[in-house]
């Protein structure tokens, strides 16, 4: 598996935590949000209670992820995070997939087609509750 170096976490959470790490250790700082909106919009400027708003949903964002992965590592009794468990989280939860840590072990999580049986069936269903 392509970029898939194991993260080694000792004592990972076992469940929802608060913060693991001390305030003002922010992954996300105020200038690059800063540079991230410039490159979207060199005219935008955001608001000071806006860019505090979006650094505290970006640390929760991954504080979350961190720890899901971290108890999808424990649940395959492992006290080493990968990549993997990172994957399969974003993937299953929110749809997320990182370009350039594709993986052939993780397949995509999709409902299965509705067949056009069903489709006439359910329509069928819906015209006679509808009487």
């Amino acid at each position: 598996m392509a970029n898939s170096s194991p993260i080694i976490v000792k004592n990972l959470p076992a469940g929802p935590a608060g913060r693991s790490s001390p305030e003002g250790s922010q992954v996300l700082s105020k200038k690059k949000l800063q540079d991230l909106v410039r490159e979207i919009d060199p005219n935008e400027q955001l608001d000071e209670d806006v860019e505090e708003m979006l650094l505290q949903i970006a640390d929760d964002f991954i504080e979350s992820v961190v720890t899901a992965a971290c108890q999808l590592a424990r649940h395959r009794k492992s006290n080493t995070l990968e990549v993997k468990d990172v994957q399969l989280h974003l993937e299953r939860q929110w749809n997320m997939w990182i370009p350039g840590y594709g993986s052939d072990e993780i397949r995509p999580y999709k409902k299965a087609c509705t067949t056009e049986a069903h489709k006439q069936r359910m329509a069928l269903i819906r015209k006679t509750t509808k009487k």
